[in-house]
């Protein structure tokens, strides 16, 4: 029978799946300064400092102020499963059936939720947007061109600007001319192809507990429209993740069944900063 070592060797592998499956990740900051507060909350880092000041010849230099702050903001996204594999099921496939549930959960189920809600997230917070169908790969490559525009006018540094657009829009924009698409798709530090069906302006969460909705997700909101592309700059939002399984209870352990346990739970953060609301770039189909 596996141990909760070797579940545990499963587990530590979840950052990798995650960071391979999800559309976002490119996102996600240097948490190493996020701290997490008291009832659920999140202390994100916030750092302000002076501006430069007029020198004088033969004097000292002027004294400034660098501050950290934390900003404390309560997590808005908090989502959990508990999984149960017969311990038959795993003793009989030399037990692949437990450490497939956890990375196949988070590959299929888990991180396309986490993308959707991010981008709806950040779409409701982009400080410049567009509407309307492109309908083929000249209209992507002119949208791209004329948000890059307003981009470069709001001062946006173009190595942190971050494209994240559907197959099919990429694929007519490639597919224009080899030269001038090229040339304007090698303007963004990444290039992130998004599953329409993660790419939502507005999504709902079903609650899972509920009669009729035991399969829990997401879906597209009733007034959402679909996203053909948006440009986002890291320093222009707030992602914060915590994976955490909580509890890995072995069938021994288990009072209720001859059941192995496995309880995921991910809770986090995804918004822009007000202040830099340019640097989120939205084109929706309406």
């Amino acid at each position: 029978m596996a141990n909760i070592e070797t579940i545990r060797t499963y587990i530590d592998l979840l950052p990798e799946v995650y960071s391979r499956a999800s559309a976002t990740a490119v996102l996600d900051g240097n948490n190493a300064l996020v701290k997490k507060g008291a009832n659920g909350n999140i202390l994100i880092p916030s750092m302000s400092m002076d501006g430069l000041a007029d020198h004088t010849r033969g004097g000292n230099f002027v004294d400034g102020n660098v501050t950290l702050e934390y900003k404390m903001v309560a997590a808005d996204y908090d989502r959990d499963r508990v999984f149960n594999v017969d311990r038959m099921d795993d003793d009989e496939t030399a037990h692949v059936a437990f450490g497939q549930l956890a990375s196949v959960f988070l590959r299929k189920k888990a991180v396309p939720e986490i993308d959707a809600y991010r981008f709806a997230k950040y779409a409701a917070a982009a400080g410049n947007s567009a509407v309307g169908a492109l309908a083929d790969g000249a209209a992507v490559l002119l949208a791209l061109q004329i948000a890059n525009s307003i981009m470069d006018d709001a001062e946006v540094p173009f190595e942190d600007r971050h494209l994240f657009i559907s197959s099919a829009h990429l694929t007519a924009a490639e597919n224009v001319d080899t030269t001038k698409s090229k040339k304007i798709l090698e303007k963004f530090a990444t290039k992130n192809v998004v599953p329409s069906s993660r790419f939502f302006t507005k999504i709902d969460l079903a609650d899972g507990k509920s009669e009729g909705e035991t399969a829990g997700g997401y879906a597209k909101a009733a007034d959402a429209a679909a996203i053909n592309f948006m440009i986002i700059s890291q320093s222009a939002v707030l992602q914060y993740l915590k994976h955490e399984v909580s509890k890995v209870i072995s069938p021994d352990e288990n009072q209720s069944g001859d059941n192995w346990k496995y309880f995921y739970r991910a809770y986090g953060y995804a918004d822009g900063i007000e202040d830099n609301k340019a640097g989120i770039y939205l084109h929706s189909e309406e």
